[in-house]
């Protein structure tokens, strides 16, 4: 009790649309993105679930354009982290 802080999860759905998919370049500039936020991220995707701060945990989701990934955040900034991240995954992942 007392100074405990309740965690917060947020999660959404974003369609991965860049050509080249999820691969190594895309990957490492999202876990760029996702190590500025305190919160533990995760990213679901055929089936597999990835650290995002990881690329190797990243890379092994396979994912290809069109694929349906849901981000899920729990932490002290996860909204914040899961509107970011959609954000960029929607706008290509800086491709």
């Amino acid at each position: 009790m007392g100074g405990e802080a309740t965690k917060n999860t947020c999660e959404t759905e974003v369609v991965l649309l860049n050509d080249s998919g999820l691969h190594a370049r895309p990957a490492a500039s999202l876990v760029k993105v996702t190590s500025r936020f305190r919160s533990s991220i995760s990213i679901v995707a055929n089936g597999k679930t990835a650290n995002a701060k990881s690329m190797l945990s990243l890379l092994s989701l396979g994912a290809e354009k069109g694929t349906r990934l849901r981000i899920i955040a729990e932490g002290e900034d996860a909204e914040q982290a899961i509107e970011t991240i959609a954000k960029f995954l929607r706008e290509g992942l800086g491709e």
